[in-house]
């Protein structure tokens, strides 16, 4: 049984989501000690629970230690199987960050299989469903596995209750991923995002005028598709997503609303990351950076330029290597090149 200390580098979900997905893929059981040791709510949350079980439901895991609060688990996994889902997080936790332990065995799964989740959309701390969709769906289509996303209804803090349906089809053409320097920005994308309850304050539109407002020129000249969007939701929310489209790579950003933080300055937060994305010379921004190596060891490895080497990035670097050893992960922190080969 493999032993992964919980505290080990950034010492948050990651680590959980990433073990118990190559436990699973790899079929080896494994043991998680202090997991989220250091934060101030220690252990297991809804949604990394959620994640839990539905990985286990998916591959017929033995599981002990499945409890909110838990910081010890034992995970083994069994037969795998495919079809359709459903799982509630029942609370705001984050929907994609429960795909990001489910999408990766569902590729390896022997036919096509649909999850249906509840929860967070558009949450702080996680990507957004929009990322998920236009930036995670793209770079994963760039490495042949396709995803889909068939439904959305916005789930903001602190009620939740957002839907979200996702395909995900078996990952059989496995493409290495190999791009160091971008080619061509050809046109940038962003979508403002707000519950129903905040349309009469023109809150979406507020966003991305601010949004536009602070984009340079040379980039706000990049602008195709500019999207409004509302919807019912339990509780008030915001988001802007935002994406760089390059000829061989695409690039994205979030920013989340909060109270007493206006709308136009919202927009213009979400504008500044994306021109540091940009202006990096990445080529898979920092939060796509340290999800995509999983796939790439997995699969038929590549090299990528990130705008920064964050903790995420090496701790998931060290995870995935505990469960294959002979991959090799190698993070440049003097050019952020990370090259991941078999």
């Amino acid at each position: 049984m493999i032993k992964i200390d919980g505290a080990q580098g950034e010492g948050g979900g990651q680590i959980l989501r990433t073990a118990i997905t190559l436990s699973c893929i790899t079929n080896k059981p494994v043991r998680i000690i202090n997991i989220r040791r250091g934060r101030s709510k220690p252990g297991l949350s809804a949604q990394h629970l959620t994640g839990i079980n539905a990985a286990a439901k998916i591959c017929g895991a033995n599981v002990t230690g499945n409890r909110l609060g838990s910081m010890e688990l034992e995970f083994t996994p069994g037969a795998h199987i495919h079809g359709k889902f459903q799982f509630n997080v029942g609370t705001a936790g984050s929907v994609t960050l429960v795909l990001q332990t489910l999408v990766p065995i569902a590729a390896f799964g022997k036919d096509v299989s649909t999850f249906e989740i509840i929860g967070g959309t558009d949450v702080k701390f996680a990507p957004t469903i929009d990322y998920f969709e236009h930036v995670f769906g793209r770079n994963m289509k760039i490495i042949g596995l396709n995803i889909s996303v068939d439904e959305v209804k916005r789930g903001f803090y602190p009620k939740g209750n957002g839907k979200v349906r996702i395909v995900v089809y078996p990952w059989k053409d496995r493409t290495a991923f190999d791009a160091i320097s971008q080619k061509n920005l050809e046109h940038i994308d962003v979508h403002s995002i707000c519950s129903d309850g905040l349309r009469n304050s023109q809150v979406a539109e507020r966003q991305l005028a601010g949004f536009k407002e602070e984009l340079s020129k040379p980039y706000r000249d990049k602008i195709l598709e500019q999207k409004v969007i509302y919807g019912p939701s339990l509780s008030n929310g915001t988001s802007v997503h935002a994406h760089a489209h390059f000829k061989n790579c695409k690039l994205g950003v979030v920013e989340i609303g909060e109270r007493r933080v206006k709308a136009e300055e919202v927009g213009a937060i979400c504008a500044e990351m994306l021109e540091e994305e940009i202006e990096s010379g990445a080529t898979v921004d920092h939060r796509m950076a340290d999800q995509i190596i999983l796939f790439l060891a997995l699969g038929n490895g590549g090299k990528f330029r990130t705008s920064r080497i964050s903790n995420h990035l090496k701790t998931n670097a060290w995870v995935i290597q505990q469960f294959l050893p002979k991959v090799s992960i190698n993070i440049n922190e003097t050019t952020n090149v990370v090259n991941i080969t078999q």
